[in-house]
């Protein structure tokens, strides 16, 4: 019998619309659950939605439509919010479920039943948008001390909940660890609140009608967040014990945002512990997003609606597997994040495409040119317990231990660190990176020895076992990307059936194993043909001329010289196009010398391909997309005699980037790649060490 988990978001409230809050609590839900049944637990994952309220009843009110009417309305937007996001959800409640109402008001009367309930007379102030009440002295200016808007003094006839009893039980199971709070910052602000003495809690109302009426006093509708927070329990069928009530509870993890913290764990555990129910075992509370550095807010017109995000990302060939990453790994979970359009461009770009593309693109293009398309299956290894290959050439075992990857990994995310797990797989990415690029398989191939054929074959092997090893463990992450990334190695099962555990045979390969060639799972961004594509629309929409595109690495590029008008171009090195001869050098004491004026007119910057494809038609052209630091340049080069693509992902190189466009073959090549020697035996210029793109060469 498997072990389960079971873990919730908050059932979102419908008199809002799906944001960017509600996309980052189902999405950290998703990956806990999907990790969770990665590790071969038996998981149930819930959300759903909270229809009942005094907001409700007003908002609905306002529109003319019924409560219902309003809520059946809204509702079906989450249930499409998990769609768009990729969530796995086993269960989806609404609060106007008759399932539901029969649990809360069973809840309501077993408190009664236990004690815990009486009837008296409430008299504060009660912020509605809060759904809380507060006393005259926790308000801030007379505000709200949550969301600092105005309260209104209420003054009714109320059923009570015995809070004040519970207290010290309350702080004695937090400091015991029996309820955990996380993170560290959250569980301490509980504690002191606890220990500010708590005050006996309304738990219904008379002011307004839509609720769940309380059992045999119908003028009463019972208090939002009882209703509410039962959602937990009903959903697996409670009141009755049996079933997946029994199999579920208690919640293993209950994700919300910090400003409904108090609600989760002071009231809920209350509220379980007078009914003699079990307490969920951790509460997790994330942090807030803002918009470019502010507050979102309707007013302001800021709010991140995360399925415009999606559907951009869609139209781009990444979908929502590049936003569930971004943020996740932005911005440590529990800490306050920023979302701009920017940072998630770069996010993507820099890891996704440049990091994991790359290994992707190399590992199955080497392995289908080189290996004939077969992935070496290493019979009697398994993934090498420290992988493989160091600049020196020295032995394969020399750089990173895969099972302390895997057990950081696997603590990261028990505390649910996301972006610390994601770096973790980040390392054996880059080592794997590394690897290719310290050994070079490209020139292994061109080798006869029988050293440097085995080398090559235990490279590739290695490779393909981290590329494999990372699409399972970044699956709960990204799961449409990494069940790509999977079939293309060769598998026609499922990730979703895929069952970790500690043994990292699992990573390896059966002999005559093939590569399955598809599409690159994540295609870069380019920035300036959005922007080319966002200014020619709305230029069509005014009905003025489109500006023209110009290549910038003048005043649109930050921290590149303004380019000047270009000096006579000199004759093309075979790096720049199709049947270039090298010309002559001068010699020392000819005329032909310059000065350091004209030399320091070319404008050389350090490069790194990002993408590489031979153009149709010709056995010398290489179309490179290169990183030149403040922009990604096309350029076209004759060097396809010397070089495959798959060489030439990841290499840094030296670009003339102030050379007027020219075109090749119908192609636009945006700048120079400088090389030396004969077409067939070409050597690029490069570096001796890492070189950030975009610096200068002097």
């Amino acid at each position: 019998m498997p072990e389960k988990f079971y873990i919730t978001t908050p059932i979102y409230y419908v008199n809002d619309v799906p944001h960017i809050g509600h996309a980052y609590t189902t999405v950290a839900a998703d990956v806990m659950a999907r990790y969770q049944r990665l590790l071969g637990r038996d998981v149930y994952f819930l959300t759903g939605t909270d229809e009942h309220g005094q907001k409700v009843e007003k908002t609905a009110a306002a529109k003319g439509v019924t409560c219902q009417e309003f809520a059946d309305s809204v509702a079906p937007r989450f249930r499409e919010l998990c769609g768009a996001l990729g969530a796995s959800n086993d269960g989806f409640i609404r609060t106007t479920e008759p399932r539901h109402k029969e649990a809360v008001q069973r809840m309501f009367t077993l408190l009664q039943e236990k004690g815990a309930i009486y009837k008296g007379e409430y008299e504060d102030w009660y912020c509605v948008p809060c759904e809380s009440f507060w006393t005259e002295l926790q308000l801030n200016g007379g505000k709200c001390p949550d969301c600092g808007r105005d309260v209104d003094k209420l003054k009714e006839e109320s059923y009570f909940f015995k809070l004040s009893e519970y207290g010290d039980r309350l702080a004695e199971k937090i400091e015991s660890g029996e309820l955990v709070i996380m993170p560290e910052s959250r569980k301490n602000e509980i504690l002191s609140f606890v220990r500010s003495g708590l005050r006996d809690l309304s738990v219904s109302r008379t002011s307004f009608t839509w609720g769940i009426p309380v059992p045999g006093d119908e003028r009463h509708v019972i208090y939002v967040w009882l209703d509410a927070l039962t959602n937990y329990l009903s959903a697996l069928g409670w009141p009755d014990e049996t079933g997946d009530y029994a199999k579920y509870w208690p919640a293993d993890t209950h994700v919300i945002g910090k400003d409904i913290l108090r609600f989760h764990a002071v009231y809920w555990p209350a509220f379980l512990m007078a009914a003699g129910l079990p307490l969920p075992k951790r509460i997790f509370s994330h942090g807030w997003w803002t918009k470019d550095g502010e507050k979102m807010s309707k007013s302001r017109g800021n709010v991140v609606d995360p399925f415009a995000v999606v559907a951009d990302l869609d139209e781009l060939g990444l979908g929502a597997d590049a936003f569930r990453y971004f943020l996740l790994r932005e911005v440590p979970f529990g800490l306050d994040g920023d979302f701009s359009k920017d940072a998630m461009v770069t996010r993507i770009n820099t890891d996704l495409a440049n990091d994991l593309g790359n290994l992707h693109f190399r590992t199955i293009n080497m392995i289908e040119k080189y290996l004939d398309g077969e992935i070496p299956a290493l019979e009697g290894r398994e993934l090498p317990t420290v992988l493989a290959g160091n600049a020196e050439g020295g032995s394969y075992d020399a750089c990173w231990e895969f099972h302390g990857l895997y057990e950081s990994f696997r603590a990261r995310m028990d505390e649910m660190a996301f972006s610390e797990a994601l770096q973790a797989v980040w390392r054996l990415i880059s080592e794997a990176n590394r690897l290719i690029d310290h050994t070079a398989p490209w020139a292994l191939a061109k080798s006869d020895k029988p050293e440097d054929r085995r080398k090559l074959v235990e490279v590739l092997g290695v490779s393909a076992q981290v590329l494999k090893a990372s699409s399972v463990l970044l699956h709960p992450f990204m799961p449409v990307k990494t069940q790509a990334i999977y079939g293309q190695l060769g598998h026609a099962d499922s990730l979703d059936a895929f069952t970790l555990t500690n043994s990292n045979r699992y990573f390896m390969y059966d002999p005559g194993q093939r590569i399955v060639r598809g599409p690159a799972p994540f295609p870069r961004i380019e920035t300036d043909k959005i922007r080319a594509k966002k200014a020619a629309a709305e230029a069509a929409a005014s009905g003025k001329p489109a500006p023209v595109s110009k290549v910038s690495v003048g005043r649109d590029a930050p921290g590149a010289p303004e380019v000047k008008k270009a000096s006579p171009s000199p004759q093309p090195s075979p790096a720049r196009g199709e049947g270039a001869k090298a010309s002559s050098a001068p010699a020392p004491d000819s005329d032909a010398r310059i000065k350091i004026d004209d030399f320091m007119k070319v404008d050389l910057r350090v490069g790194r391909v990002l993408e590489a494809e031979r153009v149709p038609k010709s056995d010398k052209l290489i179309k490179m997309r290169i990183d030149i630091g403040a922009e990604v340049r096309q350029i076209v080069g004759g060097i396809g005699k010397s070089f495959g693509p798959e060489e030439l992902v990841g290499r840094t190189v030296v670009v003339v980037a102030n050379l007027r466009p020219a075109k090749l073959m119908g192609i636009e090549s945006q700048g120079m790649v400088l090389a030396a020697g004969e077409p067939d035996t070409l050597m690029l210029a490069g570096f001796d060490a890492d070189v950030l793109p975009g610096t200068k060469v002097k």
